[in-house]
């Protein structure tokens, strides 16, 4: 698009309609419509041992109840301020230590947890508790009651993603705390697994809710499907060999906002080129590695956490077997005909 010369006459036209609220288009498109996607997101690592260590200090400085939910944001280095990690997601890190009971609640919100360390602490969802392990994929679905609590010896740290930015830009979120800090637990342990979870569906179910009514999906599962998937050796070029945690009604992703995924890089893998119009939120669980995103490359090892920011070039490269979760908004931009891909070459 042809940039639009300024005239003195326009220039005091612009100011003349600038006080009825109006915009002369012409003189915005450029920045409105744009030849490939134009975002302040930039690609970004942190690195876990250094965040384990601030938590431990918030541990010290304030309690789980008094905060809500004890949490590290972490912001994009191109949107501090915003509470995001890409444009449209929101991501940070929680510790629950021995003690805690992080208070029930509720919220429009969408949010995924993915165990980073420690083992036995509980979460509770919609009146089911399942405890947690590293590398567990759990979901709160939108304007389900959730609570946290940690009755073991050691803390316990994990990955929260939420679609904060998607529900802020289309206003419409609630939000309601409970009188209780735990919610009363109404079915046993694993039940929304049992009914769901083995290819089996309970006959005649009639649900409403988009997301998967599986709501916790244990890392042990998860590792042995890649491993039975490497023994046919159809390695991807550029994703080596890509699964996507999906809901058994339909399957369609787990969320409806929220795309989640689980990869294997084998050692000494090299991925090809990849770019996509989803910005991805990445982290190691198992492996070490290094990503080079546009012209930086980043060393990761397990519990990093890393961030591809829309339409920028992608490599992966694993020094030993490497498993990492993504999540994106992919399921948005597919239902709105907006995704692209491009493999670059391989």
């Amino acid at each position: 698009m042809e940039a639009v010369t300024k005239t003195p006459e326009r220039e005091a036209f612009y100011k003349k309609i600038d006080g009825e609220n109006l915009t002369a288009l012409w003189t915005v498109m450029s920045d409105l419509i744009t030849p490939e996607p134009k975002s302040a997101c930039r690609p970004h690592l942190w690195k876990f041992d250094v965040i384990r260590d601030y938590m431990t200090e918030a541990g010290k400085l304030i309690t789980a109840k008094e905060a809500e939910r004890r949490v590290l944001v972490l912001e994009n280095p191109g949107l501090r301020g915003q509470s995001k990690i890409t444009t449209s997601l929101y991501a940070g890190v929680q510790m629950v230590v021995p003690g805690d009971v992080a208070p029930a609640h509720r919220h429009s919100q969408s949010a995924l947890r993915f165990v980073l360390e420690g083992k036995g602490a509980h979460t509770a969802v919609d009146g089911e508790r399942t405890a947690m392990e590293a590398g567990d994929f759990i979901i709160t679905p939108s304007m389900t009651w959730h609570d946290h609590s940690n009755e073991t010896d050691e803390p316990m740290f994990w990955l929260d993603g939420l679609d904060i930015p998607l529900v802020q830009f289309f206003d419409c979120s609630f939000a309601e705390g409970s009188k209780e800090d735990q919610q009363k637990i109404t079915k046993p342990a694993g039940d929304s697994f049992a009914r769901y979870g083995h290819n089996l569906l309970p006959v005649d179910v009639k649900r409403s809710s988009k997301t998967s009514p599986i709501f916790s999906y244990p890392y042990a599962y998860t590792r042995e499907a890649l491993e039975k998937a490497r023994a046919s050796q159809e390695w991807d070029a550029c994703h080596g060999l890509k699964l996507k945690f999906s809901n058994p009604e339909t399957g369609d992703f787990a969320m409806p906002t929220i795309g989640t995924f689980i990869q294997l890089l084998p050692k000494g893998f090299k991925t090809a080129r990849y770019r996509s119009t989803d910005a991805t939120v990445f982290c190691p669980i198992e492996g070490r590695g290094r990503s080079r995103i546009g012209d930086a490359v980043f060393e990761w090892g397990p519990r990093d956490l890393f961030v591809v920011p829309s339409w920028q070039w992608v490599t992966h490269e694993a020094d030993d077997d490497a498993v990492l979760f993504s999540f994106s908004d992919r399921p948005v931009q597919q239902k709105l005909d907006l995704f692209r891909e491009d493999r670059g070459n391989a």
